[in-house]
């Protein structure tokens, strides 16, 4: 793991970028510390750091406000990684069954999403070998946003992760769905009631499968970007339950 940049925001939180074994970093953590932080990975959709940083950042230095550490990387075949032509046809397959007012069909979704969780998650395995033995981090570890595909993996194969907070989509492939019985990690799951690209029962039924004994579901009308700044006050809430 090789530091790129540092600067110190104007709140003063410590924003420094990094480069892990080819792959793109951020890390984000309070100016000054007693003790190690709790460390939230901030996830989010494919479509690279630079385009997602005003939203990454505002999440992240809300985390430390609250005494957590954040830290995002580059998805496979995002921002400045190399171009990943099967998943770049995977998302033009999925774009024109949208378009033409197809239904998605498992081969579309299982092409897309079950490909980026097999790389992207070991990739989150081994940026937490590399944050966790910093100075001024520790564990306990929570999951954040982001695709709730590679959400889902992370909770089952990494025992790290203490909590997650989700969001709801339906492009999840059945096997994924399967793999959620096996989530038992506490979860607090959003899901916007009139998303126009999800599918509302497919949400809920991915819900139900979760196997955690511990999981709630914050539901808000409104569209995909609709999210109300409540939504996020009880996401931050539930991690300081769970990880401080």
């Amino acid at each position: 793991m090789r530091f790129t940049s540092e600067r110190r925001l104007d709140d003063g939180v410590l924003e420094r970028e990094f480069i892990l074994d080819g792959i793109p970093g951020i890390l984000w953590t309070p100016a000054s510390t007693s003790a190690p932080a709790p460390l939230i990975l901030l996830g989010h959709p494919p479509l690279g750091l630079r385009a997602m940083y005003p939203r990454l950042v505002a999440r992240a230095r809300d985390s430390v406000a609250r005494g957590f550490a954040a830290a995002t990387i580059e998805l496979p075949g995002s921002g400045d990684r190399p171009r990943w032509p099967a998943a770049d046809q995977a998302r033009s397959d999925l774009r024109r069954a949208m378009e033409a007012g197809r239904p998605v069909g498992d081969e579309i979704v299982d092409a897309l999403v079950l490909p980026l969780v097999g790389k992207a998650v070991p990739e989150w395995q081994a940026a937490l070998d590399a944050l966790l033995p910093l100075p001024g981090i520790g564990g306990p570890v929570g999951y954040s946003g982001g695709l709730i595909s590679v959400g889902i993996r992370l909770a089952v194969v990494e025992p790290r992760v203490s909590a997650a907070v989700l969001f709801a989509g339906s492009l999840v492939p059945r096997a994924l769905v399967e793999e959620a019985r096996q989530v038992t990690v506490p979860l607090h799951v959003l899901l916007q009631w009139d998303d126009e690209g999800n599918d509302r029962q497919a949400s809920l039924d991915l819900f139900d499968a979760f196997g955690s004994r511990e999981k709630s579901l914050h539901a808000h009308l409104g569209g995909h970007t609709g999210v109300p700044e409540s939504a996020g006050e009880a996401a931050a809430q539930f991690f300081t339950r769970h990880l401080k």
